[in-house]
């Protein structure tokens, strides 16, 4: 052969082969720490090993071992080797094949590892296995296939948490499943059915584990629940409950409605509904007020009136002529009424003059020649009759102009009930206004009334009304000031001056008659231990004929019985009582109950003209604000409304003043006032108050704060609570006006001596949500707050009370008082204490006198050309309002002076309705030509005592 290296016989590098291998056979059989088999074999022309199935990962469940595959072609043998260290052949498997396509041996190996194998091994990394292939032209390697134990961990390390978001928001729900090998495969569940995101673009679960719900709908409420697992096990996670809510939404206003009211001022009213969307799932309601309320005029109609007739035409062919007249002085207007009668009127104008059937003028009859002279006298007739009538009417001006009213006059400083000396004296002879001159009155004697003269008193008011200071007087004219005229209707006529002393009425036009103002600072000051204890809030009396007054003591609510509303030879036992149980009439929405539920009865009197009820209430009453309602309950327990205090309605009447309601009914009953807030700035009026005692520990003292409504009922209640604990009033009470925007109350105690004094943490200020103030119970809401003293030697104590709303009004009520009770002062405050007189039966319960409110019915209640009459004295007495239901009265002006009595019980301001009848005849009066020169100065003076 040539000089290349030698070649080697193929059949001695099979035998080599052979021998290597059975060298490793041997060594394999021996121990597991003899040499490795060689990794490869001189190379030598042909393929390697090339493996048609590796070692895969594999997971021991439990106890249960895994095989390990291995398939190689062309493979002489295969053999597995773990850690880095050779199986025993023992454990190995083996299979032998022969491809049929290409005439290759294929090797298949198989080998078991249990699971005590995997825990006995302590390595770095994870118990792992290959395989490694001989063929005879070298070996081949597998992949390293680990095994691990499969376990799946019991407890999620985060449950997913239930949430509640508005519609359309973004929900994320966080799962993280618990530790386990292999890693848990996670899916979440919808109330206990898959969810598949493949299926709404809404939903991704693909986020670490997270479902996240990109725009949250209705439909996406409900309880989820987080899946984990394995090839081991399943684990559930704790549900979360999704709520998807919707806040609610207003919908558009309504049209405005007509205006309630026919004719003048009156009220409209628009609406809307929380329904756009409503709420659902717990979602807010709406913000603000439903309705809203404006006041409007309506034009009055206007009846039309026929104008003047106009000029007779010229006369016609037909021997006729026309006139016309238009209906426009006025034209109908507003839906007023058409005039009545015809706009055309015909007659005929020769007076039978004219040529009948076209004959001539000089062939008509002779008689008919006659006829101007019977018209002559029937002028001249006419003519007379007409001078007659117009003589008469001027004498009757004369006299009416000369004479004024020609009818009594009320003395003014009668009204007042104050002390008074009288002096009269007749006029002389030869008056100019003695209307009577036959009448010749004694120029010698003088009559002189002097003492004093209150109408408190029945016997005085009988001296006053039927002395001789009215009965053998009429046409009085009593100048005070100015010429105060007021007609009374009395049969004999003479005529007194008097002067009246300065500062007896109070003048200017700038007062108004019957503005209720700072009045109630007329109360005079009381001590806390005058309020009545007695729990029973209810008055009886036996009223008859002559009428009365009921009153609960302290509490504003009264009833007035007028003169005549019960029949003659009739009597019955009125009485009337507060509801001192929690009220049956539950507000509907944001309505309130403005003040006590009040019952006056019993049920089956009948009155012949209306009676007088006053209840108080706690409103600012703006009618810009609010709309308040009265409400009664029927027999079966049921409310229902009686009129709304704005409304027009001849039923019944309500006059609203700042602190009560005057209510003018036919009907005894139960009645309420709702009161309905139509802004955000509606004001209920709330009466503080603080009250302290000493606990049982003798270091601690209370500090309770009320708020209650602004009535004296419910004060009432307050004190008689406190005084059944031993409460001491701290302080005058002060008002806080509490508005209906949702903001809630504060109330805090400041200001307090640290080294003497303290207070528990986080207990110096309490907030009380708006819907327990504004829609809370009748109940007086109550705060409490407890401090302690350092020392029992600490005797004062001096702090402030803060009650303050957000956004809102406040108000601070300074403390100082000494806690032991010797050493206290007792705090006044402003209130009526009318306990002494529950009820007041005839006379003696009404402060004007019988016989001139009769006078002043007489005069106000007959139509007068110059407008004295009835409305012009409600106007006076500030009632401007549904002037229909008076009209409907047999005696408006009494009904009126029974309104008057109702809202000046307590002060029975007689002044300020003389200074209103003055002002009447002030007004509508005439001032006589004849000047005071011209008479003689009468002896007529009066003077007030007593500061009155």
């Amino acid at each position: 052969m040539g000089g290349g290296a030698p070649r080697l016989d193929p059949r001695l590098l099979q035998l080599l082969l052979l021998l290597a291998l059975c060298s490793g056979t041997a060594a394999l059989r021996g121990n597991d720490n003899s040499e490795a088999l060689p990794e490869s074999i001189p190379s030598a022309p042909g393929t390697l090993p090339h493996f048609m199935e590796e070692p895969g990962d594999s997971y021991i469940i439990k106890s249960n071992p895994i095989v390990l595959r291995c398939k190689a072609k062309p493979a002489m043998q295969i053999f597995f080797k773990c850690n880095g260290e050779w199986v025993h052949q023992n454990e190995h498997v083996s299979e032998e094949s022969l491809d049929e396509a290409t005439g290759l041996k294929v090797r298949e190996v198989f080998i078991n590892v249990t699971r005590q194998q995997v825990e006995d091994f302590h390595g770095p990394e994870d118990y792992w296995c290959q395989c490694v292939a001989w063929s005879h032209l070298g070996t081949s390697k597998s992949r390293k296939a680990s095994v691990r134990i499969a376990y799946l961990r019991k407890n999620f390390e985060q449950d997913p948490q239930g949430k509640e978001v508005p519609i359309e928001g973004m929900i994320v729900l966080h799962c993280r499943p618990p530790e386990g090998v292999p890693a848990a495969e996670v899916e979440w569940l919808k109330n206990e059915e898959p969810i598949d995101s493949n299926l709404d673009e809404n939903i991704d679960t693909r986020a670490d584990h997270n479902l996240i719900i990109r725009q949250a709908r209705l439909s996406d409420s409900g309880n989820y629940t987080c899946m984990a697992a394995n090839i081991v096990a399943k684990r559930r996670s704790m549900s979360a409950t999704v709520v998807v809510y919707v806040n609610g939404g207003w919908s558009s206003w309504t049209e405005w409605s007509n205006c309630n009211a026919r004719c003048g001022r009156g009220w409209q009213k628009r609406s809307r509904t929380c329904t756009n969307p409503a709420p659902l799932n717990g979602g807010a309601f709406c913000e603000g007020m439903s309705v809203q309320k404006i006041t409007c005029t309506s034009l009055c109609p206007v009846d039309g009136s026929w104008e003047v007739w106009s000029e007779w035409s010229v006369c016609s062919p037909q021997c006729e002529h026309l006139r016309v007249r238009e209906c426009i002085a006025p034209p109908p207007r507003n839906g007023g009424k058409f005039c009545e009668g015809l706009g055309q009127e015909a007659e005929n104008c020769t007076e039978g003059l004219c040529i009948q059937d076209k004959k001539p003028l000089h062939e008509i009859k002779s008689q008919n020649l006659e006829t101007p002279s019977e018209i002559a006298l029937y002028s001249g007739l006419g003519a007379a009759v007409l001078a007659v009538a117009v003589l008469v009417l001027g004498v009757t001006l004369y006299r009416r102009s000369q004479s004024e009213y020609g009818v009594d006059v009320i003395d003014s400083s009668a009204l007042t009930g104050g002390f008074q000396t009288f002096n009269f004296k007749t006029v002389r002879q030869g008056n100019s206004l003695l209307l009577n001159p036959s009448m010749q009155p004694d120029l010698t004697v003088s009559r002189t009334y002097s003492g004093p003269i209150c109408l408190q008193d029945p016997m005085d008011k009988e001296l006053m009304t039927e002395s001789s200071l009215f009965n053998p007087l009429s046409d009085i004219k009593v100048k005070v000031q100015s010429s105060f005229m007021v007609s009374l209707g009395v049969t004999e006529r003479a005529e007194y001056h008097g002067k009246a002393h300065p500062g007896t009425f109070p003048h200017g036009n700038h007062r108004a008659f019957g503005t209720i103002q700072a009045r109630n600072k007329a109360m005079y000051i009381q001590n806390l231990a005058s309020i009545s204890t007695t729990s029973e809030l209810k008055t009886t009396a036996l009223f008859g004929h002559l009428g009365g007054r009921l009153v609960v003591p302290n509490t504003g609510v009264s009833l007035l019985i007028p003169h005549g509303a019960i029949p003659e030879e009739s009597s019955w036992e009125i009485y009337l009582a507060i509801t001192q149980k929690e009220s049956s009439l539950q507000p509907e929405g944001s309505d309130v109950l403005l003040g006590p539920e009040v019952t006056c009865g019993p049920s089956e009197v009948t009155v012949s003209t209306p009676f007088a009820l006053t209840i108080p209430h706690c409103a600012d009453a703006n009618p810009e604000h609010w709309n308040i309602h009265l409400k009664k309950r029927t027999q079966q327990g049921k409310w229902e409304e009686v009129m709304s205090v704005e409304e027009e309605t001849t039923s019944c009447y309500c006059l609203l003043d700042p602190y009560a309601c005057h209510i003018l009914l036919n009907s005894f009953g139960t009645y309420a006032l709702i009161g309905e807030p139509i802004s955000d700035c509606a004001v209920r009026q709330l009466k503080v108050a603080v009250f302290g005692c000493l606990s049982c520990n003798s270091l601690d003292y209370n500090l309770r704060v009320y708020c209650m409504d602004n009535t004296p009922c419910a004060f009432q209640e307050v004190v008689s609570d406190e005084r059944l604990q031993g409460g001491q009033l701290l302080e005058e009470p002060k008002l806080l006006h509490f508005k209906g925007n949702t903001c809630s109350l504060q109330i805090s105690v400041l200001d307090i001596p640290p080294f003497l004094w303290r207070i528990k943490p986080f207990t110096a200020c309490q907030e009380v949500p708006f819907s327990r103030v504004w829609r809370g119970s009748a109940r007086p809401l109550l705060c409490a707050f407890s401090l302690e003293r350092y020392s029992p030697g600490t005797t004062q104590l001096t702090c402030k009370v803060c009650v303050r709303q957000l956004k809102g009004h406040e108000q601070v009520l300074h403390v100082q008082t000494s806690i032991l009770e010797s050493e206290r002062e007792t705090i006044t405050f402003f209130a009526h204490d009318d306990s002494n007189f529950p009820a007041q039966v005839g006379p003696k319960a009404f402060k004007i006198p019988f016989s001139i409110r009769q006078r002043i019915c007489a005069t106000f209640d007959t139509p007068s050309a110059k407008g004295k009459d009835w409305q012009m004295l409600a106007q006076k007495n500030s009632i401007n309002r549904n002037l229909s239901y008076f009209a409907t009265q047999s005696s408006p002006s009494a009904v009126i002076l029974d309104l008057w009595e109702a809202r000046h019980q307590h002060d029975g301001d007689l002044d300020s309705l003389a200074c209103a009848l003055e002002e009447i005849g002030r007004t509508h009066s005439k001032i006589s030509d004849i000047t005071e020169t011209e008479l003689e100065e009468p002896d007529f003076n009066y003077s007030r005592q007593n500061g009155l």
